[in-house]
């Protein structure tokens, strides 16, 4: 994943922010929404892009395009930048490939002191019973 080439490949949208901010939020354009089409990126191999279609289909468009917004910031600048980290941030979770599990078993050790712990319980319950006279 070559992260300058990606970052080269977006396209950004200003856009007016929403919710509260008065005079300021209704005149200046802070939102950013990116745009990043996945098939078409040269920062990406077809493997890695195979998978991230794969992780983040349900984010995608039909034409394969990823959305972000950001609106935090008063800054379109800030926004920016918070939005491309963002984004990156998605996609190397995307291309990263999990660690198989390796299957365990207790040792023995651990296994011996838990069947002697049961008997201890089972030893104490058995001498709180009435005793019999027979």
């Amino acid at each position: 994943m070559d992260k300058d080439r990606i970052i080269q490949e977006l396209n950004f949208k200003a856009v007016r922010s929403s919710g509260a901010g008065g005079q300021h939020v209704n005149k200046v354009a802070t939102k950013i929404e990116l745009s990043f089409v996945v098939q078409n990126s040269n920062g990406l191999t077809q493997q890695e892009k195979n998978r991230i279609l794969l992780k983040l289909g349900n984010r995608l468009t039909k034409e394969h395009v990823l959305l972000l917004q950001c609106d935090e910031s008063r800054s379109q600048h800030k926004n920016k930048e918070l939005v491309i980290k963002r984004l990156l941030e998605l996609l190397e979770n995307a291309i990263k490939i999990p660690k198989k599990r390796r299957k365990t078993r207790p040792k023995r050790s651990a296994i011996e002191k838990r069947i002697a712990s049961k008997k201890r319980n089972a030893q104490k319950k058995a001498n709180r019973a009435k005793p019999s006279w027979d």
